[in-house]
Protein backbone atom coordinates (compact mmCIF):
# COMPACT_ATOMS: atom_id res chain seq x y z
CA UNK A 1 0.00 0.00 0.00
CA UNK A 2 1.36 4.02 -1.01
CA UNK A 3 -0.30 6.97 0.03
CA UNK A 4 0.72 9.76 -2.56
CA UNK A 5 0.43 13.37 -1.75
CA UNK A 6 2.13 16.30 -0.41
CA UNK A 7 1.72 17.00 3.15
CA UNK A 8 3.88 17.72 6.17
CA UNK A 9 5.65 14.93 7.74
CA UNK A 10 3.21 15.19 10.64
CA UNK A 11 0.23 15.07 8.79
CA UNK A 12 1.66 12.32 6.67
CA UNK A 13 2.62 10.34 9.91
CA UNK A 14 -1.16 10.75 11.23
CA UNK A 15 -2.98 9.22 7.45
CA UNK A 16 -0.16 6.42 7.90
CA UNK A 17 -1.48 5.74 11.55
CA UNK A 18 -5.43 6.08 10.47
CA UNK A 19 -4.95 3.76 7.57
CA UNK A 20 -6.53 0.11 7.84
CA UNK A 21 -4.59 -0.65 4.73
CA UNK A 22 -1.54 0.12 6.42
CA UNK A 23 -2.05 -1.19 10.18
CA UNK A 24 -3.65 -4.42 9.09
CA UNK A 25 -2.02 -5.36 5.99
CA UNK A 26 0.10 -8.36 7.57
CA UNK A 27 -2.28 -8.78 10.71
CA UNK A 28 -5.59 -9.54 9.25
CA UNK A 29 -5.29 -9.88 5.58
CA UNK A 30 -8.71 -10.17 3.60
CA UNK A 31 -10.50 -11.28 0.36
CA UNK A 32 -10.71 -9.10 -2.57
CA UNK A 33 -14.08 -7.83 -1.45
CA UNK A 34 -12.69 -7.27 1.72
CA UNK A 35 -9.68 -5.35 0.32
CA UNK A 36 -12.04 -2.96 -1.58
CA UNK A 37 -14.54 -2.23 1.47
CA UNK A 38 -10.89 -1.73 3.17
CA UNK A 39 -10.12 0.67 0.57
CA UNK A 40 -13.33 2.31 0.59
CA UNK A 41 -13.13 3.15 4.50
CA UNK A 42 -9.83 4.38 4.28
CA UNK A 43 -10.78 6.98 1.81
CA UNK A 44 -13.34 8.55 4.12
CA UNK A 45 -11.26 8.14 6.89
CA UNK A 46 -8.64 10.05 5.63
CA UNK A 47 -10.46 12.83 3.94
CA UNK A 48 -11.71 13.21 8.08
CA UNK A 49 -7.78 13.53 8.98
CA UNK A 50 -7.31 16.27 6.28
CA UNK A 51 -9.97 18.00 7.36
CA UNK A 52 -9.13 17.92 11.19
CA UNK A 53 -5.48 19.55 9.83
CA UNK A 54 -7.85 22.53 7.75
CA UNK A 55 -7.96 20.96 4.91
CA UNK A 56 -11.98 20.84 3.69
CA UNK A 57 -11.53 20.99 0.10
CA UNK A 58 -9.48 17.56 0.08
CA UNK A 59 -10.01 14.85 -2.11
CA UNK A 60 -8.96 11.37 -1.26
CA UNK A 61 -9.22 8.65 -4.03
CA UNK A 62 -7.79 4.95 -3.98
CA UNK A 63 -7.00 2.36 -6.91
CA UNK A 64 -6.34 -1.49 -6.68
CA UNK A 65 -3.43 -2.61 -9.40
CA UNK A 66 -4.77 0.61 -11.30
CA UNK A 67 -8.20 0.18 -11.56
CA UNK A 68 -10.79 2.43 -9.63
CA UNK A 69 -12.71 1.31 -6.74
CA UNK A 70 -15.76 1.97 -8.67
CA UNK A 71 -14.89 -0.99 -11.22
CA UNK A 72 -17.70 -3.31 -11.78
CA UNK A 73 -15.16 -6.28 -12.23
CA UNK A 74 -12.74 -5.27 -9.82
CA UNK A 75 -13.46 -8.12 -7.43
CA UNK A 76 -13.56 -10.37 -10.17
CA UNK A 77 -9.84 -9.22 -11.25
CA UNK A 78 -8.55 -9.27 -8.07
CA UNK A 79 -9.45 -13.25 -7.66
CA UNK A 80 -7.60 -14.53 -10.29
CA UNK A 81 -4.29 -12.80 -9.02
CA UNK A 82 -1.56 -15.54 -8.59
CA UNK A 83 -0.97 -17.13 -5.07
CA UNK A 84 1.27 -15.13 -2.99
CA UNK A 85 0.76 -12.27 -5.24
CA UNK A 86 -0.02 -8.89 -3.69
CA UNK A 87 -2.54 -6.50 -5.19
CA UNK A 88 -1.34 -2.64 -5.54
CA UNK A 89 -3.12 -0.56 -3.40
CA UNK A 90 -2.54 3.12 -3.68
CA UNK A 91 -4.34 6.09 -1.61
CA UNK A 92 -3.97 9.52 -3.47
CA UNK A 93 -5.02 12.38 -1.49
CA UNK A 94 -4.92 16.11 -2.49
CA UNK A 95 -5.45 18.58 0.46
CA UNK A 96 -6.52 21.78 -1.40
CA UNK A 97 -6.52 25.18 0.41
CA UNK A 98 -5.90 25.31 4.02
CA UNK A 99 -8.66 26.97 5.67
CA UNK A 100 -8.25 29.54 8.71
CA UNK A 101 -10.50 30.76 10.92
CA UNK A 102 -12.98 33.56 10.11
CA UNK A 103 -15.47 34.98 12.60
CA UNK A 104 -14.98 33.29 16.47
CA UNK A 105 -17.58 34.17 18.48
CA UNK A 106 -17.36 33.56 22.49
CA UNK A 107 -20.85 33.42 23.71
CA UNK A 108 -21.37 33.95 27.62
CA UNK A 109 -20.95 35.90 30.56
CA UNK A 110 -17.26 35.46 31.65
CA UNK A 111 -15.22 36.75 34.44
CA UNK A 112 -12.11 39.17 34.01
CA UNK A 113 -9.02 38.21 32.86
CA UNK A 114 -10.78 34.44 31.54
CA UNK A 115 -11.10 35.59 27.66
CA UNK A 116 -7.51 35.44 27.03
CA UNK A 117 -7.22 32.39 28.34
CA UNK A 118 -9.41 31.17 25.44
CA UNK A 119 -6.60 32.18 23.56
CA UNK A 120 -8.36 31.16 19.46
CA UNK A 121 -8.21 33.84 16.93
CA UNK A 122 -9.03 34.61 13.16
CA UNK A 123 -6.35 33.93 10.89
CA UNK A 124 -5.29 30.87 12.60
CA UNK A 125 -5.01 27.43 10.44
CA UNK A 126 -8.86 26.17 11.10
CA UNK A 127 -6.82 22.85 13.03
CA UNK A 128 -10.12 20.97 14.88
CA UNK A 129 -7.63 20.11 17.68
CA UNK A 130 -6.91 23.40 18.12
CA UNK A 131 -10.27 24.96 18.17
CA UNK A 132 -11.32 21.81 20.60
CA UNK A 133 -7.97 22.49 22.63
CA UNK A 134 -9.29 26.33 23.15
CA UNK A 135 -12.75 25.12 25.10
CA UNK A 136 -10.88 22.95 26.97
CA UNK A 137 -8.56 25.39 28.19
CA UNK A 138 -11.59 28.06 29.03
CA UNK A 139 -13.22 25.32 31.01
CA UNK A 140 -10.07 24.28 33.38
CA UNK A 141 -9.57 28.17 34.27
CA UNK A 142 -13.43 28.51 34.78
CA UNK A 143 -12.94 25.35 37.16
CA UNK A 144 -9.78 27.15 38.70
CA UNK A 145 -11.74 29.93 39.25
CA UNK A 146 -13.96 28.24 41.66
CA UNK A 147 -16.81 27.45 38.59
CA UNK A 148 -17.04 23.72 39.59
CA UNK A 149 -20.03 23.69 37.28
CA UNK A 150 -19.10 25.40 34.12
CA UNK A 151 -19.70 24.53 30.69
CA UNK A 152 -18.06 25.29 27.30
CA UNK A 153 -20.37 23.85 24.48
CA UNK A 154 -18.84 21.67 21.44
CA UNK A 155 -18.08 24.16 19.26
CA UNK A 156 -20.69 25.18 16.34
CA UNK A 157 -18.77 25.20 13.16
CA UNK A 158 -20.06 27.40 9.74
CA UNK A 159 -18.23 26.81 6.36
CA UNK A 160 -17.79 29.65 4.19
CA UNK A 161 -15.67 27.20 1.16
CA UNK A 162 -15.39 30.99 -1.14
CA UNK A 163 -13.51 32.75 1.42
CA UNK A 164 -11.59 28.74 2.75
CA UNK A 165 -12.49 29.89 6.24
CA UNK A 166 -14.40 28.28 9.10
CA UNK A 167 -16.17 30.69 12.02
CA UNK A 168 -16.95 29.15 14.87
CA UNK A 169 -18.79 30.07 18.15
CA UNK A 170 -18.65 28.48 21.69
CA UNK A 171 -21.89 29.34 24.04
CA UNK A 172 -20.24 29.37 27.89
CA UNK A 173 -22.34 28.96 31.24
CA UNK A 174 -20.25 29.67 34.28
CA UNK A 175 -22.77 28.99 36.87
CA UNK A 176 -21.82 29.81 40.34
CA UNK A 177 -18.63 29.94 42.47
CA UNK A 178 -18.85 27.38 44.85
CA UNK A 179 -16.25 25.85 47.42
CA UNK A 180 -14.81 22.44 48.62
CA UNK A 181 -16.96 21.06 51.14
CA UNK A 182 -16.92 18.04 53.07
CA UNK A 183 -13.62 15.99 51.94
CA UNK A 184 -14.24 12.04 52.14
CA UNK A 185 -11.57 9.10 51.95
CA UNK A 186 -12.82 5.57 50.80
CA UNK A 187 -11.14 2.59 50.00
CA UNK A 188 -8.30 2.74 52.94
CA UNK A 189 -7.23 -0.66 54.34
CA UNK A 190 -3.62 0.32 56.32
CA UNK A 191 -3.26 3.93 55.58
CA UNK A 192 -3.98 5.88 58.75
CA UNK A 193 -6.41 8.90 57.27
CA UNK A 194 -4.08 11.14 58.81
CA UNK A 195 -1.45 10.54 56.47
CA UNK A 196 -3.75 10.81 53.46
CA UNK A 197 -5.55 14.12 54.58
CA UNK A 198 -2.05 16.13 55.39
CA UNK A 199 -1.27 15.15 51.57
CA UNK A 200 -4.26 16.10 49.82
CA UNK A 201 -3.40 19.74 51.07
CA UNK A 202 -7.34 20.62 50.82
CA UNK A 203 -9.46 22.44 53.33
CA UNK A 204 -13.05 22.35 53.51
CA UNK A 205 -14.44 26.38 52.90
CA UNK A 206 -11.51 26.61 50.51
CA UNK A 207 -11.92 27.64 46.48
CA UNK A 208 -12.94 25.32 44.13
CA UNK A 209 -10.39 24.11 42.00
CA UNK A 210 -9.38 21.92 39.67
CA UNK A 211 -6.15 22.16 39.69
CA UNK A 212 -5.81 21.70 43.31
CA UNK A 213 -7.83 19.23 42.75
CA UNK A 214 -5.24 17.15 40.37
CA UNK A 215 -2.31 18.12 42.27
CA UNK A 216 -4.40 16.37 45.25
CA UNK A 217 -4.63 13.28 43.44
CA UNK A 218 -1.16 13.30 41.98
CA UNK A 219 -0.08 13.93 45.52
CA UNK A 220 -1.55 10.51 46.35
CA UNK A 221 -0.13 8.39 43.96
CA UNK A 222 3.30 9.77 44.22
CA UNK A 223 2.86 8.36 48.04
CA UNK A 224 3.68 5.04 46.37
CA UNK A 225 1.01 3.21 48.21
CA UNK A 226 -2.04 3.06 46.46
CA UNK A 227 -2.62 1.70 42.86
CA UNK A 228 -5.56 4.17 42.07
CA UNK A 229 -6.83 7.38 43.05
CA UNK A 230 -10.44 8.32 41.93
CA UNK A 231 -11.64 11.86 42.84
CA UNK A 232 -15.67 12.35 42.66
CA UNK A 233 -17.00 15.07 42.92
CA UNK A 234 -20.88 15.98 44.01
CA UNK A 235 -23.10 16.48 40.95
CA UNK A 236 -24.71 19.71 42.98
CA UNK A 237 -23.58 22.11 45.66
CA UNK A 238 -25.49 22.13 48.81
CA UNK A 239 -27.45 25.36 50.39
CA UNK A 240 -24.12 27.10 51.27
CA UNK A 241 -22.53 26.57 48.04
CA UNK A 242 -20.08 23.47 49.24
CA UNK A 243 -19.23 20.49 46.99
CA UNK A 244 -17.95 17.51 48.86
CA UNK A 245 -15.33 15.78 47.19
CA UNK A 246 -14.64 12.11 47.53
CA UNK A 247 -10.99 9.91 46.83
CA UNK A 248 -11.80 6.74 46.26
CA UNK A 249 -8.42 4.69 46.75
CA UNK A 250 -6.97 1.32 46.18
CA UNK A 251 -3.99 0.15 48.39
CA UNK A 252 -1.10 -1.58 46.62
CA UNK A 253 -0.13 -4.61 47.72
CA UNK A 254 2.09 -3.98 50.72
CA UNK A 255 5.46 -6.09 50.17
CA UNK A 256 7.99 -6.20 46.95
CA UNK A 257 10.63 -8.23 45.95
CA UNK A 258 12.84 -6.55 43.47
CA UNK A 259 15.97 -8.37 41.76
CA UNK A 260 18.23 -6.29 39.58
CA UNK A 261 21.20 -7.20 37.53
CA UNK A 262 23.99 -4.89 36.19
CA UNK A 263 27.41 -5.53 34.09
CA UNK A 264 29.84 -3.64 33.05
CA UNK A 265 33.54 -4.85 32.08
CA UNK A 266 35.68 -2.99 34.51
CA UNK A 267 33.80 -3.37 37.31
CA UNK A 268 32.21 -6.99 36.44
CA UNK A 269 28.87 -8.55 37.35
CA UNK A 270 26.57 -7.60 40.11
CA UNK A 271 23.05 -8.91 41.38
CA UNK A 272 21.20 -7.49 44.20
CA UNK A 273 17.81 -8.51 45.52
CA UNK A 274 15.87 -6.01 47.35
CA UNK A 275 12.40 -6.87 49.77
CA UNK A 276 10.03 -3.43 50.55
CA UNK A 277 7.59 -2.70 53.01
CA UNK A 278 6.33 0.38 51.47
CA UNK A 279 3.81 1.31 54.25
CA UNK A 280 5.75 0.32 57.48
CA UNK A 281 3.41 1.75 60.23
CA UNK A 282 0.20 3.19 57.87
CA UNK A 283 1.68 6.57 57.04
CA UNK A 284 3.53 5.32 53.79
CA UNK A 285 6.80 4.48 55.54
CA UNK A 286 8.52 2.84 53.23
CA UNK A 287 11.48 0.53 54.29
CA UNK A 288 14.22 -0.98 52.18
CA UNK A 289 16.54 -3.83 53.22
CA UNK A 290 18.58 -4.77 50.25
CA UNK A 291 21.76 -7.31 49.70
CA UNK A 292 24.00 -7.60 46.51
CA UNK A 293 27.01 -8.86 45.34
CA UNK A 294 29.21 -7.05 43.13
CA UNK A 295 32.89 -6.77 41.65
CA UNK A 296 32.79 -10.58 39.89
CA UNK A 297 35.33 -10.87 37.26
CA UNK A 298 36.27 -6.92 36.76
CA UNK A 299 38.80 -5.84 35.31
CA UNK A 300 39.10 -2.82 37.62
CA UNK A 301 38.24 -5.09 40.81
CA UNK A 302 40.37 -7.82 42.55
CA UNK A 303 37.68 -10.10 44.02
CA UNK A 304 34.22 -10.32 44.95
CA UNK A 305 32.58 -7.81 46.79
CA UNK A 306 28.80 -7.15 48.96
CA UNK A 307 26.88 -4.32 49.51
CA UNK A 308 24.18 -4.77 51.94
CA UNK A 309 22.03 -3.20 54.14
CA UNK A 310 18.47 -1.39 55.17
CA UNK A 311 16.73 2.31 54.55
CA UNK A 312 13.97 3.50 56.32
CA UNK A 313 12.63 6.83 54.36
CA UNK A 314 9.48 8.71 56.56
CA UNK A 315 7.57 11.16 54.45
CA UNK A 316 6.02 14.78 55.53
CA UNK A 317 8.42 14.46 58.46
CA UNK A 318 7.79 17.48 60.99
CA UNK A 319 6.19 19.38 58.13
CA UNK A 320 4.85 18.86 54.61
CA UNK A 321 7.37 18.21 51.65
CA UNK A 322 9.97 17.37 54.20
CA UNK A 323 11.41 12.98 54.26
CA UNK A 324 13.33 11.88 56.43
CA UNK A 325 15.56 8.82 55.80
CA UNK A 326 17.88 6.14 58.04
CA UNK A 327 20.10 3.99 56.35
CA UNK A 328 22.80 1.67 58.01
CA UNK A 329 25.10 0.31 55.08
CA UNK A 330 27.91 -2.53 55.11
CA UNK A 331 30.07 -2.51 52.01
CA UNK A 332 33.07 -4.47 50.77
CA UNK A 333 34.60 -3.60 47.47
CA UNK A 334 38.21 -4.82 46.18
CA UNK A 335 39.46 -2.05 43.45
CA UNK A 336 42.22 -1.61 41.99
CA UNK A 337 42.40 1.85 43.76
CA UNK A 338 42.23 0.35 47.44
CA UNK A 339 40.16 -2.59 49.13
CA UNK A 340 37.56 -1.34 51.56
CA UNK A 341 35.32 -2.98 54.07
CA UNK A 342 33.21 -0.24 55.71
CA UNK A 343 29.69 -0.23 57.96
CA UNK A 344 27.94 3.45 57.08
CA UNK A 345 25.11 4.79 59.17
CA UNK A 346 23.70 8.36 57.89
CA UNK A 347 20.64 10.50 58.64
CA UNK A 348 19.16 13.17 56.23
CA UNK A 349 16.52 15.58 56.08
CA UNK A 350 15.03 16.25 52.45
CA UNK A 351 13.16 19.55 51.68
CA UNK A 352 10.83 20.01 48.52
CA UNK A 353 10.83 23.51 48.12
CA UNK A 354 9.21 23.51 44.88
CA UNK A 355 8.28 21.21 41.90
CA UNK A 356 12.07 21.66 40.52
CA UNK A 357 13.90 22.62 43.58
CA UNK A 358 15.07 20.71 46.75
CA UNK A 359 17.65 20.84 49.68
CA UNK A 360 18.62 18.11 51.88
CA UNK A 361 21.02 18.15 54.90
CA UNK A 362 22.11 14.85 56.62
CA UNK A 363 24.82 13.19 58.78
CA UNK A 364 27.01 10.76 58.19
CA UNK A 365 29.43 8.21 60.10
CA UNK A 366 31.99 5.64 58.40
CA UNK A 367 34.09 2.89 59.98
CA UNK A 368 36.35 1.78 57.77
CA UNK A 369 39.30 -0.50 56.41
CA UNK A 370 41.05 0.26 53.58
CA UNK A 371 43.99 -1.32 51.68
CA UNK A 372 46.13 1.04 49.69
CA UNK A 373 49.65 0.89 48.44
CA UNK A 374 51.15 4.35 49.83
CA UNK A 375 54.36 6.50 50.16
CA UNK A 376 54.84 7.26 53.38
CA UNK A 377 57.70 4.84 54.96
CA UNK A 378 56.05 4.51 58.54
CA UNK A 379 52.66 2.76 57.39
CA UNK A 380 54.10 0.88 54.39
CA UNK A 381 51.98 -2.00 55.43
CA UNK A 382 49.32 -0.18 53.60
CA UNK A 383 46.47 -0.79 56.06
CA UNK A 384 44.44 1.99 57.29
CA UNK A 385 41.84 2.36 59.72
CA UNK A 386 39.24 5.33 59.18
CA UNK A 387 36.01 7.16 61.44
CA UNK A 388 34.38 9.54 59.06
CA UNK A 389 32.11 11.88 60.19
CA UNK A 390 30.73 14.20 57.83
CA UNK A 391 27.69 16.79 57.16
CA UNK A 392 26.33 16.57 53.69
CA UNK A 393 24.41 19.38 52.14
CA UNK A 394 23.39 19.65 48.87
CA UNK A 395 20.90 21.79 46.48
CA UNK A 396 19.67 20.37 43.89
CA UNK A 397 17.69 21.51 40.61
CA UNK A 398 15.21 18.96 38.46
CA UNK A 399 13.23 19.86 35.28
CA UNK A 400 12.94 16.89 33.52
CA UNK A 401 9.11 16.02 34.98
CA UNK A 402 10.15 11.95 35.38
CA UNK A 403 9.04 10.12 38.64
CA UNK A 404 12.36 8.00 38.27
CA UNK A 405 15.66 8.87 37.78
CA UNK A 406 15.80 5.59 35.29
CA UNK A 407 13.23 6.89 33.18
CA UNK A 408 14.19 8.37 29.78
CA UNK A 409 14.86 12.11 30.23
CA UNK A 410 14.01 14.04 26.91
CA UNK A 411 13.92 17.41 27.95
CA UNK A 412 15.14 19.92 30.87
CA UNK A 413 18.17 19.92 33.18
CA UNK A 414 19.16 17.97 36.14
CA UNK A 415 21.81 19.78 38.81
CA UNK A 416 23.32 19.01 42.02
CA UNK A 417 25.88 21.59 44.22
CA UNK A 418 26.88 19.22 47.41
CA UNK A 419 29.22 20.47 49.94
CA UNK A 420 30.16 17.66 52.27
CA UNK A 421 32.61 19.02 55.63
CA UNK A 422 34.14 15.86 57.41
CA UNK A 423 36.47 14.58 60.22
CA UNK A 424 38.48 12.24 59.38
CA UNK A 425 40.00 9.85 62.42
CA UNK A 426 43.10 8.11 61.06
CA UNK A 427 46.89 8.22 60.05
CA UNK A 428 46.65 11.18 59.39
CA UNK A 429 43.52 12.78 61.06
CA UNK A 430 42.32 15.61 58.36
CA UNK A 431 39.58 18.06 57.99
CA UNK A 432 38.28 18.46 54.74
CA UNK A 433 35.62 20.35 52.98
CA UNK A 434 34.36 17.98 49.82
CA UNK A 435 32.82 20.24 46.80
CA UNK A 436 30.82 19.04 43.93
CA UNK A 437 29.02 20.13 41.38
CA UNK A 438 27.16 17.74 38.84
CA UNK A 439 24.40 19.19 35.75
CA UNK A 440 22.87 17.15 32.82
CA UNK A 441 21.35 19.07 30.08
CA UNK A 442 18.81 17.03 27.62
CA UNK A 443 18.00 19.13 24.25
CA UNK A 444 15.07 17.70 22.28
CA UNK A 445 16.47 18.33 18.52
CA UNK A 446 12.75 18.51 17.49
CA UNK A 447 13.00 22.06 18.94
CA UNK A 448 15.08 23.11 17.00
CA UNK A 449 14.29 21.13 13.75
CA UNK A 450 10.82 21.11 13.54
CA UNK A 451 11.49 17.72 10.72
CA UNK A 452 13.07 15.64 13.73
CA UNK A 453 9.78 13.95 15.34
CA UNK A 454 9.29 15.58 18.94
CA UNK A 455 11.15 13.12 21.69
CA UNK A 456 12.98 10.87 18.95
CA UNK A 457 16.24 12.66 18.91
CA UNK A 458 17.72 14.02 21.76
CA UNK A 459 21.28 15.44 22.62
CA UNK A 460 22.25 15.42 26.25
CA UNK A 461 25.49 16.71 28.01
CA UNK A 462 26.96 15.69 31.65
CA UNK A 463 29.07 18.05 33.74
CA UNK A 464 31.14 17.19 36.76
CA UNK A 465 33.28 19.62 38.92
CA UNK A 466 34.18 18.20 42.12
CA UNK A 467 37.27 19.34 44.80
CA UNK A 468 38.78 18.63 48.09
CA UNK A 469 39.86 21.92 50.53
CA UNK A 470 41.89 20.87 53.74
CA UNK A 471 43.78 18.27 53.08
CA UNK A 472 46.51 16.75 50.45
CA UNK A 473 45.74 13.73 48.39
CA UNK A 474 47.82 11.40 50.63
CA UNK A 475 46.14 13.07 53.55
CA UNK A 476 42.34 12.27 52.49
CA UNK A 477 41.01 8.71 53.04
CA UNK A 478 41.47 6.99 49.91
CA UNK A 479 37.90 6.77 49.15
CA UNK A 480 37.20 10.21 49.67
CA UNK A 481 39.55 11.20 47.00
CA UNK A 482 38.79 11.92 43.38
CA UNK A 483 39.03 9.49 40.71
CA UNK A 484 37.74 9.31 37.21
CA UNK A 485 37.22 6.52 34.53
CA UNK A 486 33.77 4.33 34.23
CA UNK A 487 30.48 4.47 33.50
CA UNK A 488 30.21 7.48 35.42
CA UNK A 489 32.82 9.66 34.15
CA UNK A 490 34.88 8.66 31.26
CA UNK A 491 33.90 5.89 29.25
CA UNK A 492 36.81 3.51 27.68
CA UNK A 493 38.65 3.39 30.74
CA UNK A 494 38.57 1.14 33.89
CA UNK A 495 36.89 2.61 36.71
CA UNK A 496 38.81 4.46 38.80
CA UNK A 497 41.92 4.12 36.35
CA UNK A 498 42.63 8.04 35.07
CA UNK A 499 44.67 10.12 36.85
CA UNK A 500 47.68 10.18 39.25
CA UNK A 501 49.44 6.73 39.93
CA UNK A 502 51.74 5.22 42.80
CA UNK A 503 55.09 5.47 41.77
CA UNK A 504 56.18 1.89 43.38
CA UNK A 505 52.86 0.52 41.28
CA UNK A 506 52.05 1.90 37.64
CA UNK A 507 49.10 0.03 37.46
CA UNK A 508 47.74 1.94 41.07
CA UNK A 509 45.76 5.21 41.23
CA UNK A 510 46.50 7.69 44.02
CA UNK A 511 43.01 9.86 43.36
CA UNK A 512 43.25 13.46 43.43
CA UNK A 513 41.86 16.39 45.41
CA UNK A 514 39.87 18.06 41.97
CA UNK A 515 38.21 16.09 39.46
CA UNK A 516 36.08 17.83 35.99
CA UNK A 517 34.76 15.68 33.04
CA UNK A 518 32.67 16.07 30.13
CA UNK A 519 30.08 14.34 28.01
CA UNK A 520 28.72 14.48 24.49
CA UNK A 521 25.84 11.89 23.92
CA UNK A 522 23.37 12.19 21.04
CA UNK A 523 20.43 9.62 21.52
CA UNK A 524 18.26 8.58 19.00
CA UNK A 525 15.05 5.87 18.75
CA UNK A 526 13.88 3.43 16.49
CA UNK A 527 10.54 2.21 15.96
CA UNK A 528 8.66 1.42 19.23
CA UNK A 529 11.24 -0.25 21.14
CA UNK A 530 14.82 0.19 19.92
CA UNK A 531 17.67 2.87 19.62
CA UNK A 532 21.10 3.34 19.56
CA UNK A 533 23.48 6.36 21.44
CA UNK A 534 27.10 7.85 20.21
CA UNK A 535 29.09 9.59 22.68
CA UNK A 536 32.23 11.45 23.80
CA UNK A 537 33.53 11.75 27.33
CA UNK A 538 36.41 13.57 28.33
CA UNK A 539 37.96 14.27 32.01
CA UNK A 540 40.86 14.14 34.27
CA UNK A 541 41.89 14.20 37.85
CA UNK A 542 44.82 15.84 39.74
CA UNK A 543 45.84 18.55 42.56
CA UNK A 544 44.02 21.40 41.51
CA UNK A 545 40.40 22.71 41.39
CA UNK A 546 40.81 24.75 38.31
CA UNK A 547 39.14 23.02 35.51
CA UNK A 548 40.82 22.71 32.02
CA UNK A 549 44.11 22.20 33.79
CA UNK A 550 46.52 19.24 33.69
CA UNK A 551 46.51 15.87 31.36
CA UNK A 552 42.57 15.16 30.07
CA UNK A 553 41.77 11.41 28.72
CA UNK A 554 38.80 10.70 26.43
CA UNK A 555 37.12 7.96 25.28
CA UNK A 556 34.07 7.63 22.85
CA UNK A 557 31.49 4.86 21.90
CA UNK A 558 28.30 3.91 20.74
CA UNK A 559 25.38 1.30 21.75
CA UNK A 560 22.10 0.24 21.41
CA UNK A 561 19.23 1.08 23.33
CA UNK A 562 15.89 -1.38 24.02
CA UNK A 563 13.05 1.20 25.96
CA UNK A 564 10.91 -0.52 28.41
CA UNK A 565 8.39 0.58 30.74
CA UNK A 566 10.09 1.30 33.61
CA UNK A 567 13.40 2.39 31.59
CA UNK A 568 15.94 1.70 28.30
CA UNK A 569 18.20 -1.04 28.57
CA UNK A 570 21.28 0.37 28.05
CA UNK A 571 24.50 -1.15 26.58
CA UNK A 572 27.40 0.44 25.60
CA UNK A 573 30.98 0.18 24.26
CA UNK A 574 33.67 2.61 24.79
CA UNK A 575 37.27 3.16 23.40
CA UNK A 576 39.81 5.01 25.05
CA UNK A 577 41.49 7.44 23.03
CA UNK A 578 44.92 7.65 24.86
CA UNK A 579 45.23 4.17 25.79
CA UNK A 580 47.76 3.15 27.77
CA UNK A 581 49.90 -0.19 28.10
CA UNK A 582 48.02 -0.79 31.23
CA UNK A 583 44.04 0.26 29.72
CA UNK A 584 42.12 -2.41 28.20
CA UNK A 585 41.36 -1.98 24.54
CA UNK A 586 37.59 -1.56 25.01
CA UNK A 587 35.19 -1.48 28.06
CA UNK A 588 31.37 -2.38 28.15
CA UNK A 589 28.69 -1.33 30.33
CA UNK A 590 25.11 -2.61 30.77
CA UNK A 591 22.61 -1.45 32.45
CA UNK A 592 18.71 -0.49 33.43
CA UNK A 593 18.53 3.46 32.45
CA UNK A 594 20.65 5.88 30.40
CA UNK A 595 24.37 6.30 31.74
CA UNK A 596 23.02 10.00 32.99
Amino acid sequence: MRLDGAASKEIQTTLSASSDLVSLRKSAPVSPVGLILRARGDTGRLKTVLESYGYYQSAVTATIDGASLTSADLADKLMTLPKGKDASVVVSFVPGPLYVLGKVTLDGDLPDGLRSKFNLHSGQPAVAADVLAAGARLLTALQDRGYAFAKVDTPLAEELPDAHQLDVSFHVVTGAVVHFGAITVTGLQRTHLSAVLSRLQLRQGDQYSAQALDKARRNLLAMNVFGTVDVRVAPTADASGQVAITFRVTERKRHEVNPSAAYSSDLGGSGSVTWTDRNLFGGAEQLDVFASIINLNGSATNGLGYNTGAKLTIPEFALSQQTLQLSLTAIKQDLIAYDQTAQIATVTLTRNLSKVWGISAGFSTTQETIIQPQEIPYYDRGTFYYTLFAIPLSLRYDSTDLSSPILDPTHGIRAALTLTPTLSLGPPNATFLITQVRASTYLDLHDLFGAVAPGRTILATRGLWGYAQGASAIQLPPDQRFYAGGSGTIRGYAFQSVGPLFQNNTNTPVGGVGVDAFSLELRQRIGRNWGFAVFADSGRVGDTALPFSGRYQSGVGAGPRYYTPIGPLRVDIAFPIDRQPYDSRLEVYIGLGQAF
